[in-house]
């Protein structure tokens, strides 16, 4: 036996030995030995002779919630069992594997029949992409165009589905780009040449050139620092946060503390980050009170409006056709997160089933920004005046996302107020097409899109992120209350005052109940524990603020919408239910709509007083300007959850201020 055979089995006993003693929390994601586990074990199984077998996602199969629940309160806390989901690909068929860690064996191996196909790995779009520039005819369409083929860089795209009975094979179409002079790729499309190839076999099965465009020039593209050169925009002297005791967090595996704040932080492949377990000190009953279960985006859907062959098809779903996490960025300390930041790293497993590691994944940093948390100051008391003020100090948990072009900065952000404030920020670079066009004056046919530079077209499109929101306030049964704020004539001249407005306050009884366009008029969402009251008679509860209200505007026979039908209403409701995670689907890749979040809320399930999840939809119409190239500046909307009657009285009126830092040779400032 080779030392390297004898080092891995060596290295494979260790870690079986060192899991079996290591305390695990029953949601922290796989670890690096446990991925290797994983990988040892389907390879040696009846699924890898001959059968070409390939990874695409491999994460926890977490416990059932009642599980997880009674393991919270299980003072003694023994290792649960840790199980593991694996899809595969093997002889062209997709495999759906739980394997059972503890004991080294899988316990169901059943192949999926239906719809749609998993997430495509790194490995199978690059060997796509190189079959692309290897190919003579492509070869032939770069050389008419003037290009050199060793400037070419190429991208694999998902092809959605349009109506087809049959079932289409597993294909992506190959769109190309062009560098010579810049790094901003896609800034210079090479439009008119579509190569179609299938994955599985690993060929291209179609190739189209139907026309020539001119590709737009690299000129101006170049965001690198060190490409710009004099006159620069004025900038900002050093700034910087500092802690000289250290951050206020903790973290103990993946469970991090923080002020009044107690979660867990796991990563996941396909969506990246994952809350669960948000828990707030209750300061009067001294106890941590439970607020979120679960956490995570669920799926990021982004259609564009360009109708042309090239176009029509990128209607991508980036957290099931491409993985979320998979696609996440490095974080780089001092520029995406700030000088008092803690990183972590995040695993996933590549094509082989062998583990790859994100470093810096996440960062995890209080912010303080100079917000207030409160503040009053009270003038109406003779000789006297009282003012008080707090300022405000939060915990965020970042990660990046760089799905293809555009960058996606995510943030989960505690505040000792009790609300959680989510915020999406989207950077990074626009799709263009290349076109005839040089100016606006030359247009006279339906373009779809703005003219950004000689040539460059940026397509209008939406970006649509649902997120998986598993509150359990104060418990697990809760219902969902929409308050409609409601005009009202004063009558019987019981007031000088001719209106006013009172709310109108519905429960939800069922999914259908639950199903919300916002907009229309001003409306309250809460979700409430009605078994548990306030002092005063209020059940105790938790608002769902949204930001910026954008939904799909698409028809509904559209195919992209039918795919992506959860973006038709910002607000849904479902009972809980483990196996619905995924807002598109499982198999978002060439999906059809029969198993997604619309189809589960069609079953209109009752919802009231039970443990429920609510589906948020975070929307961005995104009509391209000239600001957006040849790069995008950051633009971000959110949503907050916040205490509705969930405590007695303000709960940051005992806070007390960070302590000053004292620096040398400062003085405080002359107030004026």
């Amino acid at each position: 036996m080779a030392k390297a055979s004898r080092f891995m089995i060596i290295t494979f006993i260790f870690t079986l030995l060192l899991n079996s003693t290591h305390q695990y929390h029953p949601l922290d994601p796989l670890t690096p030995s446990e991925l290797y586990q994983i990988k040892t074990i389907v390879k040696g199984s009846n699924l890898s002779p001959g059968h070409n077998l390939t990874f695409h996602y491999v994460g926890l199969d977490e416990p059932d919630k009642p599980t997880i629940l009674s393991w919270l309160s299980d003072k003694t806390r023994e290792n649960l069992s840790r199980r593991a989901f694996v899809i595969a690909r093997a002889n062209q068929e997709t495999h759906e594997i739980v394997l059972d860690l503890s004991t080294n064996s899988i316990i169901l191996d059943q192949v999926y029949g239906g719809n749609g196909y998993p997430l495509l790995n790194f490995e199978e779009q690059i060997a796509a992409n190189k079959l692309a520039t290897t190919y003579a005819p492509f070869i032939a369409s770069i050389d008419k165009r003037g290009l050199k083929v060793e400037e070419v860089v190429c991208g694999s795209f998902t092809i959605g589905w349009y109506g087809e009975e049959e079932r289409t094979n597993r294909v992506v179409r190959v769109m190309c780009y062009y560098l010579d002079g810049t790094v901003n790729l896609y800034m210079r499309p090479i439009e008119g040449i579509t190569v179609t190839v299938d994955l599985d076999t690993m060929e291209i099965v179609r190739y189209h050139d139907r026309l020539v465009i001119p590709v737009p020039k690299a000129e101006g593209t170049d965001y690198r620092e060190s490409e710009q050169k004099p006159p620069f925009v004025p900038y900002a002297k050093g700034i910087t946060v500092v802690q000289p005791e250290g951050p206020s967090f903790g973290i103990d595996g993946n469970t991090i503390r923080w002020a009044n704040w107690m979660f867990h932080l796991g990563f996941d492949m396909r969506v990246g980050a994952v809350i669960s377990l948000a828990s707030i000190y209750d300061l009067d009953k001294d106890e941590y009170r439970q607020v979120l279960y679960r956490g995570f985006v669920s799926e990021l859907f982004v259609p564009y409006m360009d109708l042309t062959e090239e176009w029509y098809y990128r209607t991508f779903f980036d957290a099931g056709e491409y993985g979320f996490g998979l696609c996440a960025s490095p974080l780089e300390p001092l520029r995406d997160c700030p000088a008092n930041a803690v990183f972590m790293d995040g695993y996933f497993t590549g094509q082989d089933g062998t583990p790859g590691m994100i470093p810096n994944v996440f960062c995890i940093f209080e912010r303080h920004a100079g917000d207030v948390i409160w503040r009053h100051t009270e003038a109406m008391i003779p000789g006297k005046v009282v003012r008080e003020v707090r300022p405000e100090v939060s915990l965020v948990v970042r990660m990046v996302s760089t799905a293809g072009n555009y960058d996606y900065i995510l943030d989960w952000e505690f505040k000792q107020t009790g609300t959680i404030k989510v915020m999406v920020g989207l950077t990074g670079l626009l799709e263009v097409r290349g076109s005839v066009y040089t100016h606006t004056d030359q247009i006279h046919e339906e373009v779809y899109g703005t003219l950004l530079a000689e040539n460059t077209l940026g397509a209008y499109h939406d970006h649509f992120l649902s997120y998986h929101l598993d509150l359990d306030v104060d418990g697990d049964a809760n219902s969902f209350i929409k308050s409609t704020l409601q005009t009202t004539r004063v009558s019987n001249n019981r007031s000088p005052r001719k209106s006013y407005w009172t709310v109108a306050s519905d429960t939800a009884q069922t999914e259908a109940d639950a199903r919300i366009q916002l907009g229309s008029k001003p409306t309250e969402l809460l979700v409430v524990n009605p078994n548990k009251k306030t002092t005063v008679g209020n059940p105790v509860g938790y608002r769902l603020i949204p930001g910026s209200v954008v939904g799909s505007i698409l028809t509904d026979d559209d195919y992209a919408e039918i795919r992506g039908s959860f973006a038709k209403h910002h607000v849904w409701v479902t009972p809980y239910n483990k196996s619905e995670k995924w807002a598109g689907g499982l198999y978002a890749d060439q999906s059809r709509g029969d198993d997604n979040l619309e189809a589960w809320s069609l079953r209109n399930r009752e919802i009231e007083n039970k443990d429920i999840v609510v589906w948020y939809t975070l929307g961005f119409h995104h009509v391209p300007y000239q600001e957006d190239f040849p790069l995008m500046p950051t633009i971000s909307s959110g949503f907050e959850l916040r205490p509705a009657n969930f405590f007695e009285h303000n709960p940051v009126l005992k806070i007390k201020p960070p302590i000053d830092v004292k620096w040398p040779n400062c003085s405080t400032p002359v107030m004026i």
